[in-house]
């Protein structure tokens, strides 16, 4: 067996630090003074010029001129952006002409769904559970899928009839939802459910043909947004793993083999942890080819309405 001495340092080359290539520098990368009162314009100037800031102030800058060249801006969501209170901020970029479009699992229709019935959401799974509770709120299975039914004859997708639903019967907090807030608005908006992952497929009222027709037809229609995101449009994947990016990645799929080549358009991806299907699927095999993508860590309820005032203030100020 070899032996081995302690090495010997003292032949070390060093070199003068004034030389060296550093990757961040007071010039060009700190923050700035944060005073009372400032402005979000100023608070946002004032982020560091580095890492999470850089990429927050970028996306809201590719939505910004998106926006301005008409070019499609498309905001792609799971339930826990829902759950974390944010439709009031999101419905500001909706009634702003900020975002296009949305797309959303079925999570996240049943959320909106609820809030705008009783005005809250997200049962605590834990307490009902054991005592075979869980997921069977009558109104929320049987308001849905009768949804469903009732959209399958005017040709809409899933989406679009939970949100007709909700204005034709006034819900009492319909203010609050999103789909409602995309019928009135006329945008497209898309629900994508995966069978037997969602409480109202426990209901005795779903009917598997009519949920599987509503949302086959919302993917085929986010398959046409996505189909026009060329040439500067931008798609925000904002708290979903698994479904929307997968969605996503079909979608684009799909417009290419029809032949419109989508490119040169920005993804970024929001969540409070980076996973492997949005990294890839959205922030870099779309984005491949003369595209931008960024992937943005942090939790929805701070970052969400930390772009969506970014964004506001630039078209405001016209920056």
């Amino acid at each position: 067996m070899k032996k081995y001495k302690l090495i010997d340092t003292t032949g070390i080359k060093t070199y003068p630090i004034k030389t060296r290539n550093n990757k961040v520098n007071i010039e060009e990368h700190f923050a700035g003074n944060v005073t009372p009162g400032m402005s979000f314009r100023s608070l946002l100037d004032s982020m560091p010029s580095l890492l999470g800031a850089d990429a927050l102030r970028a996306v809201a800058e590719k939505i910004v001129w998106a926006r301005k060249q008409d070019r499609p801006v498309v905001l792609a969501m799971g339930g826990h952006v829902i759950k974390c209170g944010l439709q009031p901020v999101l419905k500001s970029l909706i009634e702003a002409e900020v975002i296009t479009a949305v797309a959303m699992n079925g999570s996240a229709a049943i959320h909106d769904f609820e809030v705008s019935l009783v005005g809250a959401t997200s049962e605590d799974v834990g307490d009902v559970l054991h005592s075979g509770d869980f997921g069977f709120a009558e109104e929320t299975g049987a308001g849905m899928n009768r949804a469903l039914k009732a959209g399958l004859d005017k040709e809409i997708g899933f989406a679009r009839a939970v949100g007709e639903w909700i204005l034709q019967h006034q819900h009492p907090y319909r203010q609050y939802s999103l789909l409602a807030s995309c019928v009135e608005k006329d945008i497209p908006v898309t629900a994508h459910v995966a069978m037997g992952t969602d409480i109202i497929h426990q209901h005795p009222e779903m009917d598997g043909a009519v949920t599987g027709e509503m949302t086959t037809r919302d993917f085929r229609l986010i398959a046409s947004v996505v189909a026009d995101l060329g040439d500067g449009g931008v798609w925000l994947n904002v708290g979903s793993a698994v479904i929307m990016p997968e969605v996503f990645l079909k979608a684009l799929s799909i417009a290419q083999n029809l032949g419109h080549h989508v490119d040169r358009f920005t993804t970024a991806n929001f969540d409070m942890n980076q996973h492997y299907r949005p990294m890839l699927n959205v922030v870099k095999r779309p984005t491949s080819g003369s595209g931008s993508g960024y992937n943005i860590i942090g939790h929805h309820e701070i970052n969400s309405p930390l772009l969506a005032a970014a964004v506001l203030d630039k078209l405001d100020k016209g920056a």
